[in-house]
């Protein structure tokens, strides 16, 4: 469970985090850190896609790998940004608004478990456009770099990281909007309900 090759493979984003910070203490040309620093998200980022797809043809799905892998992404993500924010490159702002919605969504996802909601906080099509809007975004600011001509690499990054935060509050709302009816006092009746039930023999 804990050492299989997906969940192997979902550690490795974790692990990422202060590699990617470590190159920019390098004594590299910024250029080269830059560089660096973009294949190594990208690289370690396509393990999302790809330790997914290993759990279910290796048939090694399980509780665990669910938990760790929506962590080790946000745990990446949020890395990135605060990198990005030391190197003045993001607004800090913005980093707020994104990371703050991580965690007040995950959050949710754990209230809407507890009373067996948890359908009502699937992740929704906005919150897929949001996190590939997301991922551009960071890998262009980690870039820097120009590499398509007559294009400014930073201003692409900065304006998807722009539609990113948009999307997040969005998505945010969208989702706070299907949990809504169960933050009244039914609510707390269903939390009770579900963690007082016993299961049958």
């Amino acid at each position: 469970m804990f050492l299989t090759l997906p969940t192997l493979l979902t550690w490795a984003r974790i692990v990422a985090i202060p590699l990617i910070v470590g190159v920019f203490y390098l004594p590299l040309p910024q250029g080269l850190q830059n560089l660096l620093a973009t294949v190594m998200f990208v690289a370690f980022a396509a393990t999302d896609w790809l330790d997914g797809w290993l759990a279910r043809k290796l048939n090694q799905t399980s509780s665990f790998g669910a938990f760790l892998d929506p962590v080790a992404d946000k745990f990446l993500v949020c890395a990135s940004l605060l990198i990005l924010v030391a190197g003045s490159r993001v607004n800090a702002f913005i980093a707020l608004v994104i990371i703050g919605r991580e965690i007040a969504i995950s959050a949710l996802r754990e209230w809407m478990a507890q009373i067996g909601k948890t359908k009502n906080v699937a992740v929704a099509f906005i919150g897929k456009v949001k996190t590939a809007s997301q991922m551009t975004a960071i890998i262009a600011l980690l870039l820097w770099e120009p590499v398509i001509p007559y294009v400014s690499t930073p201003l692409l990054g900065t304006i998807a990281l722009w539609v990113a935060a948009i999307l997040t509050l969005w998505s945010m709302f969208h989702y706070l909007r299907l949990a809504a009816p169960h933050f009244g006092a039914d609510g707390l009746t269903e939390i009770r309900t579900t963690t007082t039930r016993r299961p049958e023999k």
